[in-house]
């Protein structure tokens, strides 16, 4: 997979060695030459050149790019490399980083973004997935199809508590993707049985967020459903 990061800063340069030990091809591109540090991402592919003109994308070929990744400090010129990239070279997949949360609602399919990641909601997100047992904990919203990946953690006290994942009558629009058990990841198949405790991952639109969460917490006498 080719990827290109817009931003050559030390979120641009973590993201570009994290993709290039796992095989993948990495373009950085900035416009600062003091941003340019080869020596430190050296398998990676360099440019100097301001990510915001077409002429640099050209150069770029980001028509060859799987994934475009805008991971620059300033939120405009995140918005406007994501937009190129999708309407200009008609890039499948744009990540956008989001820097300022007040700055959140531009991040979308507007915009050519497909994920926006905030920094500040991430970690809020984290710290509640860390100490939250029954409610649902938003982790990343994915601007295209307005879907989230939400995590819940199973409680003692849900129905759904040794229930095999193929007779639950999930809500529309959700997808169970995972299931953490302990120090296991699990792919979850139909005969899986949900066990208290278990971390779940889904990918949901937001409408059915809230229905979700009823589902997966609440204790119900199963008998007195029609």
């Amino acid at each position: 997979m080719r990827v290109s990061i817009a931003g050559a800063g030390a979120v641009g340069r973590s993201i570009a060695a994290e993709l290039l030990e796992n095989g993948h091809e990495v373009l950085l591109i900035d416009k600062a030459p003091s941003a340019i540090s080869v020596e430190r991402v050296p398998s990676a592919e360099w440019l100097l050149a301001d990510a915001c003109e077409i002429t640099s994308l050209d150069e770029a070929a980001l028509q060859r790019c799987n994934v475009v990744i805008a991971a620059t400090g300033d939120d405009k010129v995140n918005l406007v490399v994501s937009l190129l990239a999708k309407t200009e070279y008609g890039v499948p997949r744009v990540v956008a980083r989001v820097n300022h949360p007040k700055n959140e609602w531009l991040f979308n399919e507007s915009w050519g973004v497909d994920v926006a990641v905030s920094t500040p909601r991430l970690m809020s997100a984290l710290v509640e997935e860390a100490v939250s047992v029954g409610d649902l904990v938003r982790l990343l919203r994915f601007s295209h199809g307005d879907a989230n990946l939400v995590e819940l953690t199973l409680p003692p006290e849900s129905a759904l508590a040794g229930t095999r994942v193929g007779d639950v009558a999930w809500p529309e629009d959700t997808s169970l993707v995972t299931i953490i058990r302990g120090t296991r990841v699990l792919t979850p198949s139909a005969e899986e049985t949900l066990e208290a405790g278990d971390e779940l991952l889904f990918v949901a639109a937001q409408a059915r967020e809230e229905q979700l969460e009823d589902l997966l917490s609440v204790r119900r006498d199963l008998s007195s459903d029609d």
